[in-house]
């Protein structure tokens, strides 16, 4: 790919990631305030997002190895896969907040802060990463290979991380549910 189309590829979808980048933690967090009225709470959720962030997680394991295997079409099915996983995720999530009540965490001692800052490091995390995805995505659609290489390495610990937090959280806070 020659530098010139590079530029225009990455200034057609700099915008777009821009505002999903903004939009996406907005949206959340205004959602998250919002009840629906007169609708059973979906208890049944949780499990679900969590195991989806669980599967999210090894689909990214897998995705390294298929592409560090030069298995390139696996490693794309694959990272199309995470995003997918990623964003049915987002929709569970938000969907039960709207219908209940978050769970307070109810231990204590050193585990609570234990808790807590897996949890705020998984929150800030996942705002962080939506850029990182979108970014090294685009770039590899585009077939922008090397600046896609490189902010791979920083994508697929942090998007990692956030995936199997997800997971941690559910674990340390199920116990808690009504």
């Amino acid at each position: 790919m020659n530098n010139e189309q590079e530029i225009l590829d990455d200034k057609k979808y700099n915008k777009l990631i821009v505002v999903l980048s903004i939009v996406i933690p907005i949206a959340v967090a205004i959602l998250f305030g919002v009840r629906i009225p007169n609708v059973e709470p979906l208890s049944f959720l949780p499990p679900i997002y969590a195991t989806i962030n669980g599967l999210t997680a090894v689909i990214l394991v897998i995705a390294f190895f298929a592409i560090k295997n030069k298995n390139v079409v696996l490693h794309e099915n694959l990272m199309t896969t995470a995003i997918w996983c990623s964003a049915l995720f987002l929709v569970m999530y938000v969907a039960y907040h709207m219908t209940s009540d978050s769970t307070e965490f109810g231990g204590e001692g050193t585990i609570k802060y234990v808790y807590y800052f897996i949890l705020l490091t998984h929150i800030l995390l996942s705002i962080v990463i939506i850029p990182f995805v979108l970014i090294t995505y685009v770039r590899a659609i585009t077939n922008n290979i090397e600046k896609h290489k490189k902010i791979a390495k920083i994508t697929f610990p942090l998007w990692l991380y956030v995936a199997v937090t997800g997971v941690i959280v559910y674990i340390m806070i199920s116990p808690y549910y009504a």
